[in-house]
């Protein structure tokens, strides 16, 4: 009995991956604002629009994140130690879950259900279209750095994470880094290896008007 609901949960689980679809993305556009431009904008913004990202912002964004720049080599737009690249970005919308493929540049679902309370504890992140959940992937660095780990992800996250100020800064959205993540229960919801570490959140959105006070 236990195996089948195992297998009925399962084959639920394949059917809402699949209900969301692949989403293949435009290439990125990168004629954009001059860099010492887009530095003089960059700033944390913690009231954000709930309206959505367009899908051509949507795939710069990623691009931009940790998308590939170097086709022919697969090297991309953030440095990795030793280029091990275990960075993963997942996408957290409303409606669920995808993970951001660089190689292909697509985003593939992961999980059809709303879990931005659990990818972002603070209730400002939490109205935002968009939080992008960073996760190294500890098989992908070399055992030989296993004390290194940690600090490696670190600054790993850390640079992707200034790629999306900088972008964000130059498309007119507004974005914050956040440690504020509930790492136990969404690694839970994602299903992560316990090698897959989440290292720290990133919310994007259209700034908005503060609340006036009466």
């Amino acid at each position: 009995m236990k195996q089948i609901l195992a297998i009925l949960l399962f084959t639920f689980t394949v059917i809402q991956v699949q209900a969301l679809g692949t989403i293949k993305l435009s290439p990125p556009d990168v004629n954009s604002m001059p860099l010492i431009q887009a530095l003089q904008e960059r700033k944390s913004t913690k009231v954000f629009d709930a309206k959505p990202i367009p899908s051509k912002q949507l795939s710069s964004l990623l691009w931009a994140a940790f998308g590939v720049n170097r086709p022919v080599s697969g090297k991309r737009t953030a440095a990795t130690a030793f280029n091990c690249q275990d960075i993963d970005i997942y996408a957290v919308f409303a409606e669920g879950v995808y993970e951001y493929q660089a190689k292909n540049h697509c985003l593939v679902p992961v999980l059809s259900k709303d879990v931005r309370s659990l990818a972002a504890t603070q209730a400002y992140a939490q109205k935002a279209p968009l939080n992008l959940v960073y996760v190294s992937d500890y098989a992908k660095i070399n055992d030989r750095y296993k004390t290194m780990k940690p600090v490696y992800s670190a600054f790993h996250a850390g640079s992707i994470s200034q790629n999306v100020y900088l972008y964000c800064a130059s498309a007119g959205l507004g974005t914050v880094v956040r440690d504020g993540v509930n790492r136990e229960a969404l690694s839970k919801a994602l299903k992560l290896s316990d090698k897959q570490v989440v290292i720290m959140g990133q919310t994007v959105g259209y700034p908005a008007a503060p609340p006036t006070k009466p």
